[in-house]
């Protein structure tokens, strides 16, 4: 009897352990079958030539900017995509080049986040399965749609109103001496919605299930690492859809955004430990309200 207690120990610890693994493993061969994929489908923008061709001193820009935007994602759970477009399209990168260069490069930089979210015990597994799958579908949906039927602009003015309201909740909440946690229903929906949006509106899905869940009190540091962890698939998922739809643009500004944001996700992960609960709820509505009356004024 006390055999077989140790063999069924034996057995749930190592399940344990492959189950821990996987978090690791299956990022890492999904980004290594991605940079095999491109380098085999875009092998001329790879040779000698076209790589150094390509390359000047605007790459430093965009490296630049891939770590900002890195670590804005990486520490307050949203902002990769508003930030990076911001500055991509006010230096003056066509909007077809930066919208592919941000979708191709949030591929590998979500990766990148949710390996040192791991890394640095920031993410609520249950909470990740939860959103993972319809938030992919959301995601896969938005970027079909983005590709053949609407156009984006239209639905941005109602999402950027939407964040601003959580982002008053946000910070009224972290102004507060205590925060009572309430339970999130329906994580589905929102994540669905959160995918939806992040595809079709050209980001989105940290500001809104991040916000969303920030706001019914739910822990900063598991809640950024979660998101962002779920982030990966699906990034992930509409990457690939928009490269079957609309093909692959602007290597220069795309492999600046990889390297920048590959660096800085370690940081931004290592941060989100450090920094408090209070200062850092604040930043988040702060940056929201920015990035949104941001959204309307262009739109406006």
């Amino acid at each position: 009897m006390e055999n077989e207690l140790k063999i069924n120990s034996i057995n749930v610890k190592a399940d344990a352990a492959l189950k821990e693994k996987l978090w690791v493993v299956i990022p890492v061969v999904l980004l290594a079958g991605l940079l095999i994929t491109l380098l085999y489908n875009h092998y001329a923008e790879f040779s000698w030539d076209g790589f150094v061709g390509g390359f000047n001193q605007e790459f430093l820009v965009f490296f630049a900017i891939g770590v900002f935007a890195q670590l804005v994602d990486g520490t307050l759970g949203m902002g990769y995509g508003a930030t990076s477009t911001s500055f991509l399209l006010a230096y003056g990168v066509p909007p077809v080049v930066s919208s592919t260069a941000v979708h191709v490069s949030e591929m590998f930089t979500t990766g990148a986040s949710a390996l040192s979210h791991h890394r640095f015990g920031n993410i609520n597994k249950k909470l990740v399965k939860h959103l993972l799958i319809p938030g992919v579908l959301g995601s896969i949906t938005g970027a079909y749609l983005l590709s053949d039927v609407i156009n984006g602009d239209i639905i941005k003015p109602f999402i950027a109103v939407y964040m601003i309201v959580l982002a008053v909740i946000i910070i009224r909440k972290a102004l507060k001496k205590t925060i009572v946690k309430k339970k999130t229903k329906k994580l589905g929906a929102l994540a669905v919605f959160g995918g939806f949006m992040d595809s079709v509106g050209g980001g989105g899905w940290g500001p809104i299930v991040t916000s969303t869940l920030l706001g019914r009190g739910r822990n900063p540091r598991y809640t950024i690492g979660s998101v962002n962890a779920a982030e990966f698939a699906i990034s992930f998922a509409s990457g690939i859809t928009f490269m079957l739809f609309g093909g692959i643009h602007g290597w220069q500004v795309i492999i600046g955004l990889i390297l920048g944001g590959l660096i800085s996700a370690p940081l931004a992960a290592y941060l989100v430990n450090k920094i408090k609960r209070k200062p850092m709820m604040v930043a988040v509505g702060i940056l929201i309200i920015l990035l949104s009356l941001k959204t309307l004024s262009k739109l406006l």
